[in-house]
């Protein structure tokens, strides 16, 4: 064993300002403190109990909306924020997840909807561990706990806690029928997370009612049961035609129906009230829009939203529809549109909107495989010339960029930096073989589709190739650090947060949810196929890097931990190549607003030097 020290990493700078213009600096400061909120939640037997979350405080929390009153109030108040909440049906209680300092390990808890009462143990006999899932009944509670063991998933009723399920691959409790006799799981028995199968059990005595798998490489994702008592149907999302459609499957007569929708790319849905039609959410090259889904005349109607992202939606027991919207250049906002047509503005939370920014245009580019959509924005009143051009990678992998709005991306405009938002392969929205193409390569195939929009974005006179930096965050972090590695010549700097940066440690302290996928995405364990996850690996390519990187990751972080971070910087600093440091007491990211402005100060102002434009 080596006995010298570690490495001291240089820290990163946090810029007091990052403008001259005071009125610059005032302008991307405020984007990030305007107060914002999600849609808003409800208890399906009381709609009046409503909870959202919103950074109103300074920090993501839970707040509580009595819609008979018109009181607001803030419910938790943690040092590192809450975001995983949702009220009981009879709007009595509300439960949040409690984990320690954003590491997302800890149990749920409830506390009173009404001011005045204490969080107690929400389901006493369950084990702390990564949540799989939680469904709240009057008589049943359904909840999934995950360790490094694998998957357990439990029942209370009449004061009893029973494990009904658990498994070494992952598992999840994903529906309680609403008569609360049913219970639907998600599960990776067949050996794939990524593509999992469904099982409909009893909540009685855990009978299996019915099993449903398409087959290797579709899954099957349950989304919800019917909202009426006694109707035994489950809606799901199925891949049989190379993409996510719908399906409706009445679980006791195991009859199913397939809904096609003559829209392109990809939906979700929810059920209305009455369990006659479905509130469509559709997704196609990086905005959304709303439809009703009539189920006995198979009518499909539109509910003429703005072109941009729907950030969460639902209905109403009257049939009005609660939505968050925003796109690139307006900021979020909470959007009701009545049963009649009429769409207005239903929420506002307290002090200044964010202000605006820039729109974005769509560039389609022929890649190696296939035509790969990116979002494209330049700063305003930007020279004709070639523009320094940050390439923000997304998470994930599977997710995607969208027209939404983004302070993140917004200051990187005021800065003078073109931004271009690349859907590569691994992306969802553009059906299962674009999301499943990177199966057995990951990262590398994703790196071909950047390398295209790269080309494209300076044969087209938008990007100064000699200034051009690659950034992003979790799965776009590592994209980064793979970048920088295996395509030196192409950036000038690079700023990865909370990344993969050495894959082999990452899967031996990584959460065990997080395991399953990778062996999903892999082919195997690190042991059984060691040359992908070598291939694949930022930390492979290390020496390779040339340009300065800017480094942040989280001490409590589950999914990209610690150690592995700390081995890549190690090897950069035995290279002597410059790089800074930025790490925080969170997980994976901050909740906390001043948190996020300082880490999202010091990558601008690190990426603005490595150009010499500071």
């Amino acid at each position: 064993m080596s006995t010298q020290p570690a490495p001291q990493h240089p820290s990163a700078v946090i810029p007091e300002r990052l403008f001259d213009d005071e009125g610059a600096e005032d302008r991307w400061r405020a984007r990030f403190r305007a107060p914002r909120m999600s849609a808003p939640d409800w208890a399906i037997d009381a709609p009046d109990a409503s909870i959202y979350v919103s950074n109103t405080s300074g920090a993501w929390e839970v707040y509580a909306w009595n819609r008979a009153t018109g009181e607001h109030r803030r419910v938790t108040d943690r040092p590192n924020g809450t975001v995983h909440a949702t009220p009981s049906p009879d709007g009595k209680s509300i439960w949040w997840f409690n984990d320690t300092d954003g590491d997302e390990f800890g149990s749920w808890v409830r506390e009173p909807f009404a001011a005045g009462g204490a969080p107690e143990t929400a389901v006493p006999g369950v084990h702390d561990g990564y949540p799989a899932g939680l469904e709240i009944g009057h008589r049943v509670i359904a909840i999934g706990v995950s360790t490094d063991e694998g998957s357990e998933l439990f029942t209370h009723a009449d004061g009893e806690t029973k494990r009904f399920y658990a498994s070494e691959d992952d598992a999840s409790v994903a529906g309680l029928s609403r008569d609360e006799r049913l219970v639907a799981i998600s599960h990776a028995e067949h050996g794939d997370s990524r593509h999992p199968a469904v099982r409909v059990l009893t909540t009685g005595d855990f009978a299996a009612v019915a099993d449903k798998w398409d087959g290797e490489g579709k899954g099957l994702t349950p989304l919800e049961f019917s909202p009426v008592s006694g109707d035994s149907r489950l809606l799901l999302l199925h891949e049989r035609r190379g993409r996510e459609e719908l399906l409706v499957w009445d679980v006791e007569r195991d009859t199913e129906t397939e809904i096609e929708l003559d829209l392109p790319g990809e939906v979700v849905a929810e059920w209305y009230p009455l369990a006659d039609a479905l509130l469509v959410v559709h997704f196609h090259q990086g905005r959304s829009s709303l439809y009703r889904y009539h189920l006995d005349t198979a009518e499909l109607s539109s509910l003429d939203t703005p072109a941009g992202r729907i950030g969460g939606a639902g209905v109403r027991p009257d049939g009005s529809v609660e939505y968050a919207w925003s796109s690139a250049a307006q900021p979020p906002v909470i959007r009701v549109r009545a049963a009649d047509g009429e769409d207005k503005v239903l929420l506002t939370p307290p002090g200044e909107r964010a202000p605006g920014s820039s729109p974005m245009t769509d560039a389609f580019v022929e890649g190696a495989g296939g035509q790969i959509h990116a979002l494209v924005s330049r700063p305003a009143d930007a020279p004709a010339g070639p523009l320094p051009t940050v390439f923000t990678l997304h998470g994930g992998p599977h997710s995607a960029d969208e027209d939404r709005f983004s302070a993140y991306r917004a200051l990187w405009l005021d800065a003078g930096v073109a931004v271009v938002e690349v859907n590569y392969r691994g992306s969802t929205g553009y059906g299962s073989a674009w999301r499943d193409a990177i199966e057995g390569r990951p990262g590398l195939t994703e790196l071909e589709d950047v390398a295209a929009v790269h080309d494209w974005a300076v044969q087209s006179g938008l990007a100064d190739p000699a200034k051009c930096v690659v950034s992003g965050a979790s799965w776009g972090g590592y994209l980064t650090l793979l970048a920088l590695g295996t395509q030196p010549d192409r950036w000038a700097a690079g700023v990865s947060s909370v990344p993969v940066a050495d894959y082999v440690a990452a899967y031996e302290d990584e959460m065990e949810q997080l395991r399953s996928f990778d062996r999903a995405l892999f082919g195997g364990t690190p042991e059984s196929v060691p040359a992908v996850y070598k291939e694949c690996s930022p930390i492979t390519y290390v020496d390779a890097v040339r340009a300065p990187v800017l480094v942040l990751a989280g001490d409590n972080d589950p999914r990209c931990p610690i150690r592995q971070v700390e081995n890549y910087l190690d090897r950069l600093a035995k290279r002597g190549l410059p790089y800074e440091f930025y790490r925080y007491d969170a997980g994976h990211g901050s909740l906390v607003i001043a948190e996020t402005i300082n880490q999202i100060a010091a990558e601008v102002y690190f990426a603005l030097r490595a150009l010499g434009l500071r």
